[in-house]
């Protein structure tokens, strides 16, 4: 039987991931409802329930053209912070996102590679990314284990951080040979979600719930790296062990979300940062309402990007990096007064 204090901090947790979570279908409906073309709540409602006549314009848009995209912008978004938030805590380093492995630029690189070959379907751009994703993380956990017999932080950074740059190096050579093919890659460098359909959401969500599952069950192992990997070994954490775990969902998520969306920077970076100030430290707690808080910011950003300048659309990866951007350098204020490192190491 469970100790009282403990049942109450796990209702305490509950409460307060009901109240992350709360703005998600509010902020999705409204996603749905506006864009170039405004439609009603009741009538986005008649559509989805299929009350429209299916050829109807209306019917159409909500189905066919919104439903799936704001579907992929929720999913991009919690993956994006979750791998993010779940990074920041493995690596013990704030600056830290997805892309820290070098594996978000191993993914650009499969895509970039797939659409310069004309490869732009499911079978293509997806499934190289993917493939490059996890390319990129064994080369970059074999140099690590090959330059000190471990998988130490630091060495892993920094060969993430070189693994990027050689790949950053590879895809501008790509690009330079790409020929026809150098706008379809440039505009999908910006990131965006247009176009994306059920298809893609299914993609999304395959890589989303496993890798979701996976890494929300080690908040007590994330915490108890918060103080140090020698105490974490010492309270019975299997270190190797997570950091592979982790390091294999967060490919497997940067992976997809890059081969469907494209670069979308800052919000694994600045994500889960926002959420810490509001929901604590503990990993119990941040990392599933860095998902919900993810999927919020994103869907907002990308309704943004589809009505700020109607009939254009703004690639939604230079809004978040110029939000994103904006918000980083508070954060990093912030975190100069001294704030912001109490909060992160204070598990």
């Amino acid at each position: 039987m469970e100790r009282p204090g403990v049942d109450r901090d796990k209702k305490r947790r509950v409460r307060r991931l009901a109240l992350y979570g709360a703005p998600v279908p509010l902020v999705f409906a409204l996603c749905v409802c506006v864009g170039s073309v405004n439609i009603g709540l009741g009538q986005t409602i008649r559509a989805l329930f299929g009350l429209l006549e299916a050829a109807s314009p209306d019917s159409l848009i909500i189905r066919t053209v919104r439903l799936p995209r704001v579907l992929c912008v929720a999913l991009v978004g919690a993956a994006l912070s979750l791998s993010g938030c779940a990074m920041q805590g493995l690596l013990r380093n704030p600056l830290a996102d997805g892309s820290t492995l070098g594996v978000s630029a191993g993914a650009a690189l499969g895509a970039v590679l797939a659409i310069a070959l004309g490869r732009t379907g499911m079978g293509g751009a997806v499934v190289m990314a993917v493939l490059f994703a996890f390319g990129s993380l064994l080369v970059i956990l074999a140099l690590s284990f090959a330059l000190d017999g471990s998988l130490a932080t630091n060495t892993i950074i920094l060969v993430g951080v070189i693994f990027s740059m050689f790949a950053s190096a590879l895809m501008s050579l790509v690009i330079a040979f790409a020929g026809e093919h150098v706008r379809t890659i440039t505009f999908w460098t910006m990131g965006s979600l247009a176009g994306t359909g059920y298809g893609h959401a299914l993609l999304l969500a395959g890589a989303l719930l496993p890798c979701a599952g996976i890494i929300l069950c080690l908040g007590r192992e994330l915490n108890a790296f918060a103080v140090g990997e020698e105490n974490a070994r010492h309270v019975g954490v299997d270190v190797k062990r997570v950091k592979l775990l982790v390091m294999v969902c967060v490919s497997a998520l940067i992976g997809v979300c890059v081969s469907v969306g494209g670069t979308i920077g800052f919000v694994g970076l600045v994500i889960p940062h926002m959420t810490r100030m509001l929901s604590g430290p503990d990993h119990k707690v941040l990392l599933p309402a860095s998902m919900t808080v993810g999927a919020v910011f994103l869907m907002l950003a990308d309704l943004t990007a589809r009505i700020l300048v109607k009939p254009l659309e703004l690639p939604i990866g230079v809004l978040t990096s110029l939000v994103g951007a904006v918000a980083f350098v508070l954060i990093f204020y912030r975190s100069r007064r001294g704030a912001a490192g109490h909060e992160y190491v204070g598990y």
